[in-house]
């Protein structure tokens, strides 16, 4: 893992950073069979999951990118297991000892759908707050390659104004802005190894075109004091039924 200084340069700087081996493969493995009964329905997930690229051709009832919020809230032991636990060290760490998890969620990209998820700032679903200390840590739980929709991140775009956003026009929510992979770099990554990013990093991947899943873990956290007055004003990302009031969390 590389040193929490670079790590907390690299994220200035560039809006985002890299982490390997934050899970053994003996734990990729664990999650790997518990993200499995999210996706099979063994887990009911009701209105928490969704499709996030809806609209797009798909045979079946299988979404094109499978997006399930708050598996802690539907499977309480996550919050204790190894993930959680090193994501908050890691952030606080990285950002300050008041950072606290703001919601989670499963996002995974079915084979063969190709289905690309539009650029976008985290922050643009987001409400305004007065600090923006924000991490978004994007676990791979396969490997996450070009051809099965790794992340790519804008390097600087969260030092600049945010970009307008409209709807991605595919009935799911998401919202999209302009931007292309020649400002961008790939990341791909290992399972077990993570991407962190701010709310206003440019960011976007795409589709999936391989015979396999492409099953991403992503814990958002941000200060403490924050989460609270988010609460207040009522928006706690799809926990309880505010989904009219507010947007659900950003796409990945």
């Amino acid at each position: 893992m590389p040193s929490i200084t670079n790590l907390r340069r690299e994220f200035s700087e560039n809006g985002f950073c890299m982490t390997e081996e934050l899970l053994s493969a003996a734990e990729v493995a664990a999650y790997l069979e518990t993200y499995d009964k999210f996706l099979d329905g063994t887990i009911s997930c009701g209105a928490k999951r969704s499709d996030l690229g809806a609209g797009e051709a798909r045979k079946g009832t299988v979404e094109n990118i499978t997006q399930i919020m708050w598996p802690s809230a539907l499977l309480p032991v996550l919050r204790a297991a190894p993930f959680h636990q090193r994501a908050l060290r890691l952030v606080r760490d990285l950002l300050g000892e008041d950072m606290d998890l703001d919601f989670d969620m499963l996002i995974n990209k079915a084979p063969h759908s190709d289905t690309p998820t539009p650029w976008h700032q985290d922050c643009a679903y987001w409400i305004d707050l007065p600090d923006k200390r924000a991490a978004s840590i994007w676990m791979a739980l396969d490997e996450a390659t070009l051809d099965n929709g790794c992340m790519w991140y804008a390097p600087g775009s969260h030092l600049q104004p945010v970009r307008p956003h409209r709807s991605a026009g595919k009935g799911g929510g998401a919202l999209s802005c302009d931007g292309d992979e020649s400002e961008a770099v790939a990341v791909p990554l290992k399972p077990g190894s993570a991407a962190i990013h701010g709310g206003g990093t440019l960011h976007y991947s795409r589709g999936n075109k391989t015979a396999g899943h492409r099953r991403a873990f992503i814990l958002n956290f941000r200060p403490a004091a924050m989460i609270r007055l988010e609460r207040e004003q009522g928006m706690d990302h799809g926990l309880t039924d505010n989904t009219r009031k507010v947007r659900s969390a950003a796409a990945k």
